[in-house]
Parts: C-alpha cells; structure tokens; sequence
C-alpha cells in the first residue's frame, strides 16, 4: 500500500478497528495452540518435563496471544491508517470499507514460494557447516511430520505478521511519520521493512539454540534465511497490505513444513 501525500488522521472509527482487532486476537489464539504439535516433535525433552498438563498451558498459551496479539492488532490498525498501512480486505469485509489497493493474491503466493525456495537452496549451501544436532527431532513418519508443519503454518502466516509486520512494522514507519510531521518516504518504508525481517530472523534463534547451539554460523544461518522471507513479506505488507502478506508467510511455510518433510522423508524411503 502506498503512503498517503499527507499524514492524516486515523478517519476510521475506533469500533471499526476493534472488531477487526478482536478477530485476528481470536484467530492468534487458535494459531498458538495449533503450533504446540510442531514445537512437542521439535522439542521432546521439553515438552516431556512440562511441570502442568499440556492443555493448560495451550489454555494459558492462547489466552496470552488473545490479549497481546489483539491488543497489537488494534494499535497497528489505528497507526496504519495514518501511513497507509493496514488490513484493506478485512476493513472491506467486516467493516464495508472502500478496497483501497490492488490485492493480487496469485503474485503474493508466488513471492511465499518464492521466497521459501530461496531459503531451501541458501539452506543447503549453509547447513554442511552447521554443528551437529543437540536435539534432533522426534521421529516421525512423513505423515504426521507434514501434518505438524501444517498446523505450525497459521502460526506463522497469522501470529507473526501481526507481530512483525502489521504491529511492529507499522510502528516504525508510524514513529517517522509523527517525528516528521509528514507522510514517510519509501527509504522509511525500506528500513522499516528491514527493521521487522531482523527481528523475524532474531525471533527464531531460541529455536534454533534448542537444535544446535548458538554459534555464530548458527545465527547467521537462522537470522540470514528468516530474514529474507521477511522482507518479501514486508515489501507485500507495504503495497498489498496484511492480508496478502499472511497469504504469502503461509504459502512459504507450507513448503517449508510440509512439502520438504514430505519429500525428505519419500526420499529416505
């Protein structure tokens, strides 16, 4: 979505944003607890020494990410809508809004394939250098690997990009806007682009501690691979808005967690 002339003043109601808001809360909390198959296949040692019962702490785990989430839905809603950001399909369908921008859902999963073939070919270059495993994955058969990675994909098409982009990215450009007091540039768009794909990539380094330790190659793998599907992801926000970007975050994890665990496994077989 492009930047306004001018920076005008969020002209959306607040009720508006709120049932947005408190949607996308709702399906946070469903996306958290669907992820817990893939991190219990990822993380057994952990999961094996819960000191509660799994299904609090799923309860605990979604209820956070309907609060949080929520409440960071709605404060990049009404930040958007001063720098041209935001939920443009959603605000059409829930809220009978004009669509503002061009979606083009087939160019959005195209760049998710795209981007995740990206991190499969740069993965295969990196990962002889890795140090080996410290947990290696439960096993599995291709099945029930697939299907876990199948669950984890809304976590990562929803939960993530209202955190990194529609919250975090938004904010940033936001900050420039209000600190300027004029409609921001496509450098601030740029950095703030950039800004949200690091810290996607720093966000999956406790992941990556759990497998092999934290060493340098493992950052550079972790935050270089991660980084560069956030930035599609960011550059899709910006001009196709969230809903194209969570399309593409899906898509790129569905050949990330479902079709590489398929073909790794038929392989093996």
């Amino acid at each position: 979505m492009s930047a306004p002339a001018a920076l005008p003043a969020a002209a959306t109601p607040w009720r508006h944003d709120l049932k947005i808001a408190a949607l996308l809360g709702v399906v946070s909390a469903l996306a958290v607890a669907a992820l817990v198959p893939y991190l219990a296949q990822l993380m057994p040692d952990k999961f094996a020494k819960l000191p509660v019962p799994l299904s609090v702490v799923i309860a605990a785990q979604s209820i956070q990410a309907l609060v949080l989430i929520g409440l960071m839905s709605l404060a990049g809603l009404r930040m958007g809508h001063r720098v041209g950001l935001g939920a443009p399909l959603l605000q059409r369908w829930i809220n009978r809004e004009p669509l503002a921008v061009a979606l083009r859902p087939l160019q959005a999963v195209l760049l998710g394939i795209a981007a995740a073939l990206a991190v499969v070919a740069l993965a295969a270059a990196i990962d002889p250098l890795l140090p080996p495993m410290l947990h290696p994955p439960a096993k599995a058969g291709a099945g029930q690997s697939a299907f876990n990675g199948f669950l984890a994909s809304f976590y990562g098409g929803i939960a993530e990009e209202l955190q990194l982009r529609l919250f975090l990215m938004t904010l940033v450009v936001w900050l420039v806007a209000v600190l300027r007091k004029a409609a921001p540039s496509p450098r601030v768009y740029w950095t703030a682009i950039a800004i949200a794909a690091l810290l996607f990539g720093a966000g999956h380094l406790p992941a990556a501690h759990q497998v092999w330790g934290l060493d340098a190659i493992v950052v550079v793998r972790t935050v270089l691979l991660n980084s560069i599907a956030g930035v599609a992801f960011g550059w899709l926000y910006w001009k196709r808005g969230l809903e194209m970007a969570i399309l593409a975050h899906f898509c790129a994890d569905i050949v990330l967690h479902v079709l590489a665990p398929l073909l790794a496994n038929g392989a093996q077989a």
